[in-house]
């Protein structure tokens, strides 16, 4: 381990194909258990990215309805109906 291109025997890669004490049965159950580990990594990506996706999306969502109630209460047009009518009332 301490030499360089030198890896412990438990880290060491082996290629199933080429490994000759494998049976065909053992290299079918690596197959099986890399491709079902490939499959996690892309569900734990892909998880990742439509929590941040949802986050994006909540965050324009509220951002207008903010912006939304902020603007209606700004709004004074209805008071300017209200005193047009009650000077027309005064007037009549």
């Amino acid at each position: 381990p301490g030499e360089r291109g030198e890896t412990a025997a438990f880290a060491r890669r082996i290629d199933p194909a080429r490994e000759p004490g494998l049976s065909p049965e053992q290299r079918r159950l690596m197959a099986q258990v890399e491709l079902a580990q490939r499959q996690r990594a892309l569900q734990r990506r892909l998880r990742s990215r439509n929590v941040l996706l949802a986050l994006g999306i909540g965050a324009v969502t509220f951002g207008i309805y903010g912006y939304t109630f902020y603007s209606v209460s700004q709004e004074r047009f209805l008071d300017e109906l209200e005193q047009e009518a009650e000077a027309a009332r005064a007037r009549a």
